[in-house]
């Protein structure tokens, strides 16, 4: 079951126009286009958050001082 040909795609395009109407099409292409920029752009936030934080890798400096136990107020 391949790619569909340009008779079922006519079909399709038909039967999207006659449910939602010549006039709805475009404006339900601008929302879908809204919606996939809006994705894009928190995938993108998401990863520059990731990149911010700390990597902590078993074994570090970073990992061994944080494990450490808390001095006491004689040791202070």
């Amino acid at each position: 079951m391949g790619m569909p040909g340009t008779t079922e795609l006519v079909i399709i395009f038909g039967i999207i126009v006659l449910l939602f109407g010549a006039k709805k099409i475009p404006d339900l292409a601008k929302g879908l286009g809204k919606g996939i920029k809006n994705f894009k752009s928190e995938m993108k936030e998401v990863d520059e958050v990731a990149e911010e934080a700390p990597k902590k890798v078993e074994g570090s400096e970073e990992v061994a001082s944080s494990t450490q136990a808390p001095k006491t107020k004689t040791e202070v």
